[in-house]
């Protein structure tokens, strides 16, 4: 009785947080209702089960920009990876996809083997790429990295070098061989410590006119023939052979078809791009960007387009956003690492899956002003939770959803993951308005309130036939629904996300806190408050496509 009794207290702080959040709407015109269908007899597309990703950059401490310096010591040759916060924040998805990479990572030499260059870390150097020298990576910090990693149960992705040993043949333009050596032994010492490395990633943002540099896609695919040979060589011995991706910059057509064409078949196994949707991170119109859903809309685009170029060129690939923060040039101050960027990052989510990507790296699990941890405390920004609701939520099979409702009502569906069901993420971003939802399968079973409800039933009405309590009870899994309604502590630009209405923080002994959701009878609506998101399980929405094997 007890606990029943906290359930049922915690069921009425929903109410309130709900009733709160939509009071202004309820003072203009009430909840707009809105049906969203969800088409279960077939999925549209799959994503790899370990969907969610995160990177570590290698920026050192002096990187800045806009007047500010936001890395500290956060990346692969400075982060603390003894701190209690880090490993927790990581164990947290059971396994977490990590990309070791970015910007710097074409500069990076291996301290094993004949290298020909003195290990220091990077420098600031006015010519060098990016203003700064060359940066080495010493083999006792590799093990520490995989120690890190085998420790927390992460999923590595890492970035090699595309141009050791390439030449400037003009401003922004490289040529010559790739010179295979070092990074050949650095594998192979890895292979030799039995470390575990899940696909290696050849070049960061190099393809079409590049970032910083270039190289043509003739060269690329030479290369990455030389280097499938080198993996397959070196992996004869083993009991898996790790994936070969490419090219890891931002998709150009012609650049990423001729790659295909030149490499040929089943060299690369993911196709690898980068998104920066939102622009720079010191765009006044940042946030405007990030609630515009005709902005943000304007990125299937680009997953449409390298779909199609995959099918047509290289169907034995598969597709990979290998590295997105919204803004670049480190992200927008109090805005990537606060609650307003959860619009974004989720629908990112959502959008990409539709598209048959694979997986999705953000940048970054810590580091700049757009990492899931904060740089100075390692505790987890808002979106650290949205993304770890994804990874628990969200199966890997996605589903199409059609609405009735405005595009400030986003929604996407997969199946649930681990259990039966389906499961809708549903993006408000309405500053005005509260939706009150009528879910239903594409067979026309209503999930959702009667019509003899819906008619006499006020917005407040719902609320109270809506929630029961908020945490699971195993009796009744079929009869009720989980909700997880996520909302700033405040302003949107809030550094603390509510869960329910709840504030999450880490427990005092530094865990990630339990994520429970609000138990909702299944005969009742889907209430979304303005400028929210919510996460809504339903256990027994017929779906085919969910029930197969």
């Amino acid at each position: 009785m007890e606990a029943v009794a906290s359930n049922q207290r915690l069921g009425l702080q929903l109410v309130l947080f709900l009733f709160i959040a939509s009071f202004p709407s309820i003072l203009a015109e009430g909840p707009t209702d809105a049906t969203i269908v969800v088409r279960g007899a077939a999925k549209v597309a799959e994503t790899d089960e370990n969907f969610v990703c995160a990177t570590i950059d290698w920026w050192p401490p002096e990187k800045c920009n806009y007047k500010q310096c936001p890395w500290g010591e956060s990346t692969v040759l400075y982060l603390d990876l003894s701190h209690p916060f880090l490993a927790k924040a990581v164990q947290a998805f059971g396994n977490l996809r990590i990309r070791i990479g970015g910007s710097l990572q074409d500069q990076v030499v291996y301290n094993v083997g004949n290298m020909n260059y003195p290990c220091h870390p990077f420098r600031k150097m006015a010519d060098g790429l990016f203003g700064f020298s060359k940066g080495c990576l010493r083999m006792d910090r590799w093990d520490e990295l995989n120690q890190f990693f085998h420790k927390t149960g992460a999923i590595v992705t890492f970035g090699l070098n595309a141009l050791y040993g390439r030449h400037k043949i003009r401003r922004g333009v490289w040529g010559g061989a790739w010179v295979s050596s070092n990074a050949y032994d650095f594998i192979k010492y890895t292979i030799d410590k039995g470390y575990k490395i899940n696909s290696w990633e050849f070049g960061n943002e190099l393809s079409g006119r590049g970032i910083g540099a270039s190289v043509s896609a003739e060269l690329y695919g030479k290369d990455l023939i030389k280097l499938d040979a080198h993996i397959n060589e070196l992996y004869k011995n083993s009991r898996s052979r790790p994936l070969l991706l490419a090219p890891g910059g931002f998709f150009n057509e012609d650049w990423y078809t001729k790659l295909l064409e030149v490499s040929g078949s089943n060299i690369v196994n993911a196709m690898t791009h980068h998104m920066y949707n939102l622009g720079a991170g010191d765009d006044p119109r940042l946030i405007y960007k990030i609630l515009d859903p005709h902005h943000l809309s304007l990125a299937s685009e680009t997953f449409s387009n390298l779909q199609r170029t995959i099918e047509k060129h290289g169907p034995w690939a598969s597709a990979w956003v290998g590295e997105s923060g919204g803004a670049y040039n480190s992200g927008g101050h109090l805005i990537s690492d606060t609650f307003i960027d959860s619009f974004w990052y989720l629908d990112q989510l959502g959008m990409a899956s539709k598209y048959n990507t694979k997986v999705y790296c953000r940048q970054t699990l810590i580091g700049g002003n757009y990492g899931l941890l904060n740089t100075t405390t390692v505790t987890p920004n808002p979106d650290y939770y949205s993304a770890l609701l994804w990874h628990r939520l969200m199966g890997k099979r996605v589903l199409s959803v059609q609405s009735d409702a405005s595009p400030f009502l986003r929604a996407y569906a997969h199946c649930s993951k681990g259990k039966a069901g389906v499961t809708l993420l549903l993006i408000n971003l309405s500053n005005q308005t509260d939706f009150r939802i009528s879910v239903q399968n594409d067979v026309k079973i209503n999930m959702n309130i009667g019509e003899s409800t819906r008619r006499e039933g006020s917005f407040i009405y719902g609320l109270k036939k809506t929630v029961s309590w908020v945490g699971r009870v195993a009796s009744v899994e079929t009869t009720f629904r989980e909700e997880y309604h996520l909302s700033p502590n405040g302003n949107l630009r809030s550094q603390m996300m509510l869960l329910n209405g709840t504030p999450l923080e880490l427990t005092e002994d530094g865990n990630i806190p339990t994520l429970e959701p609000a138990l909702v009878r299944m005969n009742s609506p889907v209430f979304v408050a303005p400028l929210s998101i919510a996460f809504v399980a339903f256990p027994n929405l017929d779906a085919p496509a969910c029930a197969q094997i």
